[in-house]
């Protein structure tokens, strides 16, 4: 599996954990926050940004965000499921196939 092909894996679960956060939350900022970051990591999946450290740090804003909510709520769902994805992907897209 390719760092890419990760990428658009991890693109996708977030989508869907920020719809579930609207239709379960009624949170409209997860739904806005998911799709914002999902937008800018297309963009760096479609190469359309070259830089390829920038979609680590977008991973790794995500990782901060994923770690702060779970520190406040302590609750695995959904923090902690993200903080763990999040973690994996930015693992897998370094880790040679």
């Amino acid at each position: 599996m390719n760092p890419s092909k990760v990428l658009w894996i991890y693109i996708v679960l977030l989508v869907i954990g920020g719809l579930i956060g609207f239709l379960k939350g009624k949170s409209k900022v997860s739904l806005i926050m998911s799709v914002a970051f999902a937008a800018a990591l297309i963009l760096c999946a479609r190469g359309i940004i070259f830089q390829p450290y920038v979609a680590d740090i977008l991973l790794t804003v995500l990782l901060v965000v994923f770690a702060m909510r779970l520190a406040k709520t302590k609750k695995f769902m959904p923090a902690g499921l993200m903080l763990v994805l999040t973690l994996a992907t930015l693992a897998l897209r370094h880790r040679p196939f």
